[in-house]
């Protein structure tokens, strides 16, 4: 899908993306920045048309967004103490969002990670210390809180990220390049992205995919409807070029991922996400004949995890290791199991699964998978566990 992610931070490059990588299973194919020392059906045409009116009637201008929500955009200092006495310390910058007028804000994960000192800059120009309340690295979002006695906040309304459609208008507000304040417009390109930052890592689904430009520093501050309500958390941008440069393709994570984490978080806790521990591929009529399949939709299952719950359920891959599928590039010659409904639902595909579990099932959980071998059909058991690392 994507080759590689710039996550947007002020000075620094974070990973590559691993291509349509899903929670608690991995689709197989066939920021910080730090500052030495110092992320159906057709419809009828006049349906079309008047749902198209209503969005219009409903829309604000830029200008009039802008004025109400940039006082609720904030700019997030941290400062990270080195790891060894041969390496200094440093500063990173992103942004952040109040979401309520206790203090708390919304921001990214890598925006705080590791951080010894937060200092939030409000848009007035004042200053306040801050410190994390809790965390959702899985999903790449933070809760901070700032002591706010006697202060009046602006905070910023949430809107409804599934409501959104390829097309409509956006905006973001950050402070790139510690620019603060900085206002860019432009459309939601796709929806339903999905990536990671490396091999093994949990990957976000359903990032929204937008061209408005975001850049370093833009990380945390919120992709906008024109409604004027927060439809994202911008986090991430498409980089080819290995450059600290826009090149019009921005991942934001969806508010409604980040409504689901917000009690735990602003509870003090980190979030744990359930992990199966497979890597699949989406079984297509063309996959089964090469294959010899028996069944023509599914989850194909490439490699399983070494002490997973898909090991210890007894799931088999078609490789043995993940290193064995990347040295014969992931085409597989047959053997793994394909799965092909779990808990009674009948999945067509490896991201249904992982959507299923993502949103129905816990750490700790217990799932009924049906799977497919060699023709013959079985059920396993697998307890859930949280994603490693």
């Amino acid at each position: 899908m994507f080759k590689r992610v710039m996550v947007i931070l002020l000075a620094a490059l974070i990973a590559s993306l691993v291509a349509a990588v899903v929670v608690g299973v991995q689709l197989s194919r066939g920021g910080g920045e730090t500052e030495q020392s110092a992320a159906a059906s057709a419809v009828a045409p006049s349906a079309a048309s008047s749902g198209s009116a209503a969005l219009n009637s409903s829309c604000l201008s830029a200008a009039d967004i802008y004025q109400q929500l940039q006082p609720a955009v904030v700019e997030i200092t941290s400062t990270q103490q080195g790891r060894s006495p041969f390496e200094p310390s440093g500063t990173a910058a992103g942004s952040g969002i109040v979401i309520d007028d206790q203090g708390t804000i919304l921001t990214n994960y890598h925006v705080v990670a590791d951080a010894t000192n937060l200092e939030v800059t409000f848009s007035d120009d004042t200053t306040a210390s801050a410190s994390v309340v809790g965390t959702d690295p899985g999903n790449d979002l933070a809760i901070i809180r700032v002591d706010v006695s006697g202060q009046k906040l602006t905070s910023a309304p949430l809107g409804d990220s599934d409501a959104i459609r390829v097309g409509d208008p956006v905006l973001a507000i950050g402070d790139p390049f510690e620019l603060e304040g900085t206002l860019t417009q432009g459309i939601v390109s796709a929806t339903g992205r999905t990536f990671s930052e490396g091999q093994g890592t949990r990957p976000i689904r359903n990032m929204i995919q937008t061209d408005a430009a975001v850049n370093p520093g833009n990380s945390g501050g919120p992709l906008i409807d024109c409604r004027g309500e927060v439809i994202g958390i911008n986090t991430a941008l498409e980089n080819p070029t290995g450059q600290d440069v826009n090149v019009g393709i921005a991942f934001a994570v969806p508010i409604n991922t980040a409504k689901r984490s917000l009690s735990d978080m602003e509870a003090g806790n980190t979030v744990s996400h359930p992990w199966l521990g497979i890597a699949g591929q989406n079984v297509t009529p063309a996959l089964a004949s090469d294959l010899n399949l028996s069944v023509q939709s599914g989850a194909y299952v490439t490699v399983v995890s070494s002490g997973s719950p898909a090991q210890k359920a007894g799931l088999q891959g078609a490789f043995s290791s993940e290193s064995q599928a990347q040295r014969s590039g992931s085409q597989p010659q047959g053997g793994g199991d394909v799965i092909v409904a779990v808990d009674g639902h009948d999945i067509s595909s490896v991201d249904e699964l992982a959507s299923y579990l993502d949103s129905q099932k816990k750490v700790g959980d217990t799932v009924t998978l049906k799977v497919n071998r060699g023709g013959q059909e079985m059920t396993l058991d697998a307890t859930l566990a949280e994603w490693p690392g």
